[in-house]
C-alpha cells in the first residue's frame, strides 16, 4: 500500500479519526501511532554476517521503489555496516531492484555487463533476490561460492529455493495485530504507544555460503 499524503493524514487526524500507519512513521507534528519492523537493524546484521563470516567486501544492494519507506531505512542499515567495517559506500554497487523480479535481473545483468566487480548482493526483498539469482545463473556465477546473495522478508518460498535463501525474517503478521490492537484502544480512548517497533531475525540459509 502506498504511504498517506501528509497533508491527508493532517486533515483526518485534526478531524479526530483514529489513524495507526503500518511500515510508515507519521509526519513531524502529528501524535500518529505507527507499527513497523526493525528495518535497519535487520539490514546491518545481515550485511554484517556477509562481512565477518564469509569475507565480503563487495556487496551490491539492490534497494526497492523510490521514496519507499522499508527500503530507505534498509539502505541505511547497509551503509551503516560497510561504514562500520571501514569499506566504502560505493555508488556504483548500489542499483535499483524495485522490490520487482525482473527489475532486479535487469539490474544485475547490467552490472555484469558492465563488468562491476561484486561477491555479494543484498536484495531489499526477497522478490528482488529471486531475479538477482536468475540473472547470476545466467551468467555463470555460482550462488554462493562466486557471489553471496540475501534478501529480506523470508517469503514462503525461500527455503525452496536453489540454493536456499538467507533472509531477513520480518513479522508481518505482527504488524496487522497489533495496528487492530492500537486502533482499539484509540476508540477506546486509551493510551497508545506512538513509536511500535518489531524485532527482524536473520534467517541463515545456503545462499550466503554457510552450510546448513
Amino acid at each position: 500500500m502506498d504511504a498517506l499524503d501528509p497533508s491527508a493524514l493532517r486533515e483526518l487526524h485534526h478531524k479526530g479519526h483514529p489513524i495507526v500507519l503500518l511500515q510508515q512513521s507519521a509526519p513531524l507534528g502529528l501524535a500518529i501511532p505507527s507499527v513497523s519492523i526493525e528495518n535497519k537493524a535487520g539490514a546491518r546484521k545481515l550485511v554484517d554476517h556477509l562481512i565477518e563470516a564469509h569475507g565480503r567486501r563487495r556487496v551490491v544492494f539492490l534497494r526497492g521503489p523510490e521514496g519507499n519507506e522499508d527500503s530507505d531505512w534498509r539502505e541505511g542499515g547497509y551503509r551503516e555496516s560497510l561504514t562500520q567495517h571501514g569499506l566504502a559506500v560505493e555508488d556504483e554497487l548500489i542499483a535499483t531492484g524495485d522490490y520487482d523480479r525482473f527489475v532486479a535481473m535487469e539490474a544485475v545483468r547490467k552490472l555484469i555487463a558492465q563488468q562491476v566487480q561484486f561477491d555479494a548482493i543484498f536484495a531489499a526483498d526477497d522478490e528482488s533476490a529471486l531475479g538477482a539469482l536468475q540473472a547470476l545463473k545466467e551468467a555463470g556465477l555460482d550462488v554462493p561460492s562466486q557471489v553471496s546473495l540475501v534478501g529480506f522478508d523470508d517469503q514462503r518460498i525461500t527455503p525452496f529455493l536453489t540454493p536456499p535463501l538467507t533472509t531477513v525474517h520480518a513479522p508481518t503478521d505482527r504488524v496487522g495485530v497489533i495496528a487492530a490492537e492500537c486502533i482499539l484502544k484509540l476508540i477506546n480512548k486509551e493510551p497508545v504507544d506512538l513509536v511500535n517497533l518489531l524485532p527482524t531475525e536473520i534467517v541463515v540459509r545456503n545462499s550466503c555460503g554457510c552450510i546448513g
